[in-house]
């Protein structure tokens, strides 16, 4: 088991590898789920803009 773990002396690249990667793939999830969180957040800030201003052109 020792000997799979050191990785024939590459041990240290091939488990920065593998840690790169999964940053990679971990910000690879993340960034379409912030950008459409940050999407609505500015499609309601902007709905609620055109409302006050509706509002404050019928009265």
């Amino acid at each position: 088991m020792n000997q799979f773990l050191n990785m024939g002396g590459y041990a240290f690249y091939v488990w920065t590898s593998y840690a790169v990667f999964a940053v990679v793939l971990l910000a690879d999830y993340l960034a379409p789920v912030l950008r459409r969180r940050r999407n609505l957040r500015d499609v309601r800030a902007r709905m609620a803009r055109q409302g006050a201003r509706r509002r404050n052109e019928n009265a």
